[in-house]
């Protein structure tokens, strides 16, 4: 017999959190849990305010319509808003034992905070170093300066870059101009620099710093193709939908020679954990960008290997069903 179980949470964030210049105080999301033959299978429905096209109450409703067909004995289609078919598909994966359990727990680290305490965490990171910076939201300027005194810091250090868009060609510019020709290459890619591919593009090309597209794979248009100065594609998979499509995306990648990453879309410890594995199974060997549990002041039903924060069991959570 089958049995379905839908929470309502809400996290606390760190004050400094801003998404399109927006502050986020909360992570407002759903918890799903499928039951059946003395099995569970878990999934969190989060679609992240300012990048997600659906709302949560939508997807609350799309959830408990496709969940009392699903106890029904039915099987009904995934529904079309990405963040619940992402939800509702690791929840069945779970569910039937199809998702591996191993989990890639290394990520690339998000600088934030006090510069001097930053070059000693990145100073000691073993392996590897890559680490993410956030860019654009404040001037291009001081983020070209901060980027460059990093790489300067730290000569094994190798960047991911986020702009979210925020650039126009000149700011784009301004931005590199301070970045050291010889360091450029230790850049692994910025997301998205530009308000259009094209611009983007363009500073790929005079710049030599290599670009990734992140907001294009959601476009009607986007094609995976190998392009000059592109490198990558990051694949949120709360935004993308079904885990079958964000496989195909990876493969599409992949066939094209570029690199896929999977990264975070502020998910909780929950949808975190369930993300190392994706990024295990589908992308081994390439460091996945979830290092965003620090701008929570709690975790969620799971709790992440190392992690301080209070866990909120379903006692903390609103029950909907």
């Amino acid at each position: 017999m089958r049995r379905a179980r839908l929470f309502a949470y809400q996290i606390p964030m760190d004050a400094g959190v801003v998404l399109r210049h927006q502050r986020l105080k909360t992570r407002d999301g759903l918890v799903v849990c499928l039951g059946e033959e003395g099995r569970d299978g878990w999934g969190e429905i989060a679609p992240l305010p300012g990048f997600s096209q659906e709302s949560l109450e939508a997807c609350r409703q799309a959830t408990l319509a496709w969940l009392e067909a699903w106890c029904c004995g039915q099987h009904p289609p995934l529904p079309s808003l990405p963040a619940v078919a992402f939800g509702l598909s690791c929840a069945l994966a779970e569910l039937e034992q199809q998702l591996p359990v191993a989990g890639e727990y290394r990520t690339a680290p998000l600088c934030t905070g006090d510069p001097d305490a930053l070059f000693s965490m990145l100073a000691a990171l073993p392996g590897e170093k890559v680490a993410k910076v956030k860019v654009g939201l404040y001037e291009a300027v001081r983020d070209g300066m901060l980027v460059n005194l990093l790489l300067e810091a730290v000569p094994d250090l190798r960047l991911r870059l986020d702009a979210n868009r925020a650039w126009t060609p000149l700011k784009a510019q301004q931005f590199a101009k301070y970045i050291n020709p010889a360091w450029r290459d230790r850049i692994a890619f910025i997301e998205e620099p530009c308000h259009t591919r094209d611009a983007s593009r363009a500073f790929a090309a005079d710049s030599g710093i290599a670009i990734a597209w992140d907001e294009s794979l959601r476009e009607p248009d986007f094609r995976f193709v190998a392009e000059p100065g592109v490198r990558t594609v990051v694949i949120k998979p709360t935004l993308t939908g079904s885990l079958q499509a964000v496989r195909a995306q990876v493969q599409a990648a992949h066939a094209a020679g570029l690199e896929a990453v999977i990264s975070s879309s502020l998910e909780s410890s929950l949808g975190l954990t369930q993300l190392t594995r994706i990024a295990a199974w589908l992308t081994p060997g390439t460091l996945p960008g979830l290092d965003t549990l620090s701008l929570m002041q709690a975790q969620l039903i799971r709790p992440w290997p190392g992690s301080a924060l209070p866990l909120y069991g379903v006692e903390h959570l609103e029950a909907l069903r």
